[in-house]
């Protein structure tokens, strides 16, 4: 894949809540207190790395977590971040290209999807879906198709950013819930934020 976030990594938690706030932070912690302890957790395209920190206020220690990010940058911020006791191993490419080797309890991808194309959505899924074991908790959170004028115009805007910026191929937001529901899971719980715009799911594998 084309994209890479290096080039914001810097300011891009400052940029994230001067247009939202604390709600994406806010989407994240709803769903990183489902994580089961002593659990193998992979993080795919966590960024700057504050939700370890989260992760941490909920289980000090006792986790295995590999984190992923496309962006040697991002990694390197994320390192910086104290995840307690828990074992991280830091991997700065993408998901494609990591071992598969691994089975994990737990997939976390926040604000993964929205930069893919739907085919290159439905390739990336398929290789998570893989790595997650069976009766696994998917943590996923992104934004949603908007059905507002005002969510339309931001959604164009953070594409054409994003875009310039990053060199992400998308430029709509990919069919990530019929992926879900084709692959058999089942949500347990589910919480919107931004009036409904940013959505955050707790699926478990069937």
């Amino acid at each position: 894949m084309k994209r890479n976030y290096d080039s914001i990594a810097w300011f891009y938690d400052r940029l994230s809540r001067l247009v939202y706030g604390r709600a994406l932070v806010r989407a994240q912690q709803f769903l990183v207190k489902e994580i089961p302890a002593n659990s193998r957790t992979l993080i795919v395209g966590g960024g700057t790395g504050w939700v370890l920190e989260e992760i941490a206020k909920v289980h000090s220690s006792g986790l295995s977590i590999t984190y992923v990010d496309s962006s040697p940058k991002m990694i390197a911020l994320a390192r910086k971040r104290n995840a307690g006791d828990n074992k991280v191993t830091f991997i700065a490419n993408t998901i494609e290209v990591v071992g598969a080797a691994e089975i994990y309890d737990v997939v976390l991808t926040p604000f993964l999807f929205d930069n893919f194309t739907d085919p290159v959505m439905q390739k990336v899924f398929v290789q998570l879906h893989e790595r997650l074991a069976t009766q696994g908790t998917w943590l996923f959170c992104d934004f949603r198709k908007p059905v507002v004028f005002w969510q339309k115009i931001l959604l164009k805007v953070m594409y054409l950013f994003f875009r310039v910026s990053c060199g992400i191929e998308a430029s709509a937001l990919p069919d990530t819930e019929g992926c879900f529901a084709t692959h058999g899971y089942k949500t347990k719980t589910q919480n919107g934020f931004v009036k409904g715009f940013v959505i955050s799911t707790v699926y478990k594998k069937g």
